[in-house]
């Protein structure tokens, strides 16, 4: 009896009746998510591995895959089983899970991967669906027609056309069985755009993106990548997207991060026959092996000279399992990193480890004519500049819509810390999110006081900088109150209020990358985006003693003390009244940005609900709480990513504040002109309203409705179909996730509203 079968795993219950087919959102970072599919054999985590089983050759036995590798679906094919005489008897008489000795899910491929490979197969379109569902598997696949990268536009069309014919046949004979609707498309980022808007009209359970493994047998990532965000953004949110034949570890990080759930490999067994091992970076060969690349389990005793010296099924079987091992362990690695919010990071590493996976990589932050530019200038790529330097030609559309597609997904403001990563770390999504939102809703003082022509930069220093700055802030409010004071950062300005905002204040890098001089070119840029272009800017350095004095000296020197009198008043000690004046200003500034940027109020309405308010300050001259005049304590800035929580009474206001109508779907159009509306606004049923003010999770089965402008983590007020506020939370998707997802949380509700 062998080691794995000195336990066995128990068999998976069936999920809920109601729930079969249904997929809901776990965890998320960005458009990577953590899973659940519920099928009549189990609930499916995703991302998960598919191993492949040839019903004749079983290199790994199925049940060791449940029982020893705790592997919850397999897919084998179908066409093998129809065609092989004994295989289908054992099928339709006891079941594909009797007939593999697998008791988790099991999905079969319908045998256009063979036609792939030989040319043609014998068997009709309804007539394989139909056996597949007689057998019992949990996801069938549909005939579809395959479409192989060096095929003409015309050639590959006819296959996406006859796909989408053969769609509606398919979904009517798998009746209640779970169905994959693969998307075709060959290289044309036109052609899988429509494979993916036709197939998503029809009721498939899962897309497989169909037509990747002679682009992956070729190393042709980039074009890969190409057709995950040409095909993606087009697909049901609420459907599993399957990499069909994808399962060498290496593209898994990638895959994942641009919203990949499913994987098959057949490569853990076909790999091992010719001695070659799978790993994150590349395939090696055991031939000139000494030492193990990475240390698996099933080879922990022995080395790779014994293993070269067994027969060749013995050692094909265990480099499999070594494989196997290999795989799993990739695909934990990136679960984990999606529940740290670390996938991206763990993206931009693996593409250092190939140069097809770096080609790749760099198409989809930089685009290839701008991989190479200098840091100062890296930060002008990742705006939504539409209408200036945007690429054009056949790649323009799926880099613009794809990428914000992805950007649009992210979480913002984060905890924990940003490593700095070189280059690339100007183009990690959260961070594109981070300024976009930044850029699109701040804005500057509205004054005709002195010191409006001008704008201080302060460089020089990481963060916190109130610790060097706050006193400094006080003064400049009360002597220059329309004077804008910013921030350098590694990854762009940021306005003193909003001084402890993740990403711009939590850069963790070496010291000269705070240290470097300001680039005058690149800030002018900067300011210009934030409104600010047309202002002289003065510039000083934070490092050393006397930061206050040098500050003064060189506003002076700018001119914005233009007088003796200024001077003298700009040098002298503040009384009491006046530095508490200033002070109440510089805390009313920090909490109106934040609602601003963070919660989309309009400005002028954010400054109007805090006139007049009192703040409470711990020790360190941080704002704790923010409290109107009449005593309501509406929102709290946060510690951990300098974020802004709301709290009832502040949800109260906001509501209120509320000047357009209430949203009638889930839609993202009309998202332009939203820049002020408010926290997004979701709608749910009445069944839910009761629940709601108790302060329980809102469901996706319970929404009718959401702001287009919705985003994951983001705060959102719950209404009824009146518009009535219920409560408020923290949203747990965009809003084309809102529109399709009917189990899981949609918003994670923070407080309820009584009657």
């Amino acid at each position: 009896m062998g080691a794995w079968q000195e336990g066995r795993r128990d068999d998976p219950a069936p999920c809920r009746e109601q729930d079969r087919g249904l997929f809901e959102i776990t965890g998320r970072d960005g458009r990577a998510r953590l899973g659940r599919l519920h099928t009549s054999h189990g609930v499916l985590e995703t991302p998960a591995l598919l191993p492949v089983i040839n019903p004749n050759i079983r290199t790994i036995e199925p049940r060791e895959m449940w029982d020893r590798y705790g592997i919850g679906a397999l897919i084998t094919n179908s066409y093998i089983i129809w065609k092989h005489e004994g295989l289908k008897q054992k099928a339709t008489e006891d079941g594909v899970h009797a007939l593999l000795d697998f008791p988790g899910m099991i999905m079969t491929d319908s045998g256009t991967f063979q036609s792939y490979i030989y040319g043609d197969v014998e068997v009709g379109v309804e007539e394989i669906v139909e056996f597949q569902r007689s057998i019992g598997v949990d996801v069938a696949t549909m005939l579809d027609v395959f479409s192989r990268p060096d095929m003409t536009f015309t050639q590959v069309e006819h296959c996406v056309n006859e796909t989408l014919e053969r769609a509606a046949v398919s979904v009517a004979a798998a009746q209640h069985t779970m169905l994959n609707g693969p998307i075709q498309g060959g290289l044309f980022k036109e052609l899988r755009t429509k494979s993916a808007k036709g197939m998503a009209q029809h009721k498939f359970a899962i897309h497989p993106i169909g037509g990747i493994v002679p682009v992956m047998e070729q190393h042709r990532y980039k074009d890969y990548a190409k057709i995950m965000l040409a095909t993606l953004p087009y697909l049901p949110a609420e459907r599993p997207v399957h990499m069909f034949g994808c399962g060498h570890p290496m593209l898994f990080p990638m895959s994942i991060a641009l919203g990949a759930d499913l994987f098959d490999s057949a490569a853990y067994a076909l790999f091992a026959r010719d001695g070659r091992l799978l790993t994150p970076w590349g395939t090696e060969k055991i031939e000139s092996m000494v030492d193990w690349p990475m240390l698996m389990p099933c080879v922990a005793s022995v080395s790779p000279a014994q293993v070269k010296a067994m027969e060749k099924e013995q050692r094909t079987a265990l480099l499999a399992r070594y494989n196997l091992e290999m795989t799993l362990n990739e695909l934990n690695r990136c679960k984990q990193a999606i529940r740290d919010g670390t996938l991206w990071r763990l993206v931009e590493r693996r593409s250092h480890q190939h140069p097809a996976l770096r080609e790749a990589f760099l198409w989809l932050s930089t685009r290839p004519q701008q991989a190479m530019m200098k840091l100062q200038m890296l930060d002008d790529l990742i705006l939504n500049d539409r209408d200036a330097g945007r690429e054009r030609g056949p790649e323009a559309g799926a880099y613009e819509n794809g990428w914000n597609w992805l950007v649009d997904a992210q979480e913002s403001p984060r905890k924990g810390g940003e490593p700095w990563g070189g280059e690339d770390t100007f183009v990690r999504p959260q961070i594109v999110a981070a300024r976009r939102q930044l850029i699109s809703r701040w804005q500057p003082k509205n004054s005709t006081a002195r010191g409006c022509e001008d704008v201080l930069v302060m460089h020089g220093l990481p963060g916190p900088w109130r610790e060097r700055l706050s006193d400094i802030m006080v003064r400049l409010t009360h002597h220059a109150p329309a004077l804008e004071v910013l921030i350098l950062t590694p990854v762009g300005l940021v306005p003193y209020s909003l001084e402890d905002l993740n990403p711009f204040a939590h850069i963790d890098g070496p010291d000269w990358l705070w240290r470097r001089r300001p680039n005058l070119p690149w800030v002018r840029r900067e300011l210009d985006r934030l409104g600010l272009g047309n202002r002289k800017i003065v510039t000083v350095d934070m490092q050393g003693e006397g930061i206050q004095a040098r500050c003064m000296t060189a506003l002076h020197q700018a001119g914005v003390f233009d007088g003796d009198d200024d001077q003298t008043a700009s040098e002298s000690p503040l009384d009491k009244e006046g530095r508490e004046a200033a002070k109440l200003a510089v805390y009313r500034r920090l909490v109106s940005d934040k609602l601003a940027v963070l919660l989309n109020v309009d400005i002028s309405a954010a400054t109007g609900l805090l006139e007049g308010a009192t703040f409470v300050v711990n020790r360190q001259g941080r704002v704790k709480n923010a409290i109107t005049p009449q005593g309501k304590h509406i929102a709290s800035p946060r510690l951990g990513d300098g974020g802004l929580s709301l709290t009832d009474e502040g949800s109260i206001a906001l509501h209120a504040m509320r000047t357009i109508a209430p949203p009638t779907g889930c839609s993202s159009e009309h998202e332009s002109d939203t820049n002020g509306a408010g926290p997004a606004w979701v709608v749910v049923d009445e069944d839910a309203e009761p629940f709601v003010r108790q302060g329980r999770n809102v469901f996706h089965g319970f929404v009718l409705a959401a702001d287009p402008w919705i985003r994951p983590s983001q705060t959102c007020l719950i209404v009824n179909q009146k518009g009535e506020l219920l409560g408020h939370g923290l949203a747990n998707g965009t809003v084309d996730e809102f529109a399709g997802f009917k189990k899981g949380i949609a918003v994670k509700t923070r407080g309820g509203i009584p009657q």
